[in-house]
């Protein structure tokens, strides 16, 4: 398929010309104009693209791409070495920031709560990025971390009384900490995230409400894994995630 086909339907689909985001959605590097294999990614590291490069990539998905509000624009140092490796092999590279976090079905919060058994009921917050919805059945805090730490592969950092049940949860991949209070006000046991700051223990403490860090990489692995094979699917593309093991 062409590259412009590709950039058209990917847009269009998770809808980003509504986002507010921090960084630009859709092509950010240009690379060959024919698309036949495709790479997804959390980040555009220098250690994803080399995988893409020896994955025989003509263009590289990621949540987490360039260009960033307020970040230095000279294309120096580590930048520089990213994208001169990428120009170099003529590979596209593709960022969805925020419209991946929100897309009803192949987002990350989507993909995060299927994963972990929630019901979604609904979307609230600012850009309606944060999920809301039930479990099941309730769990206490305990059992629900213990699903978490399983499910997603890393032990998650837990505030609360570990035999409250939790019913009722909120949950913001990513680092969407600073959503805690309104996803507080929607009645929920818990909130679940990526990363924490020093303010969610107090809050947490005071209100009575569990908050739940689970990791800013481990929260965010789903969504991009989605688009690919969808894209896959849909275009006759070959795919592969490439996993990049990050602890954060």
């Amino acid at each position: 398929m062409q590259r412009t086909e590709l950039e058209h339907y990917t847009c269009a689909l998770l809808d980003t010309e509504r986002f507010r985001d921090y960084s630009p959605n859709g092509l950010q590097i240009q690379g060959r104009d024919e698309v036949h294999t495709i790479v997804t990614g959390v980040s555009a590291s220098l250690a994803l693209i080399e995988q893409a490069i020896a994955r025989g990539a003509d263009a590289l998905l990621v949540h987490h791409g360039y260009f960033w509000k307020s970040e230095d624009a000279r294309i120096v140092g580590v930048k520089h070495a990213r994208i001169k490796l990428l120009l170099a092999h003529d590979i596209s590279l593709f960022g969805f920031h925020l419209p991946l976090d929100a897309h009803p079905s192949l987002g990350n919060n989507a993909q995060l709560g299927q994963r972990l058994g929630f019901q979604i009921e609904g979307w609230a917050g600012e850009q309606n990025l944060i999920a809301h919805g039930v479990l099941p059945e309730a769990l206490t805090l305990e059992a629900l971390s213990a699903r978490i730490g399983e499910r997603l592969d890393r032990a998650p950092l837990v505030i609360g009384e570990k035999d409250r049940p939790i019913r009722r949860i909120a949950w913001c991949s990513g680092g969407a900490q600073g959503y805690f209070e309104q996803a507080a006000a929607l009645g929920v046991d818990a909130y679940l995230t990526g990363e924490a700051s020093e303010q969610n223990l107090h809050f947490a403490q005071e209100s009575g409400i569990a908050f739940i860090a689970a990791g800013h990489h481990a929260t965010e692995r789903y969504g991009i894994q989605a688009l690919g094979e969808h894209l896959a699917e849909h275009f006759g593309l070959h795919h592969e995630f490439i996993e990049i093991p990050n602890p954060i």
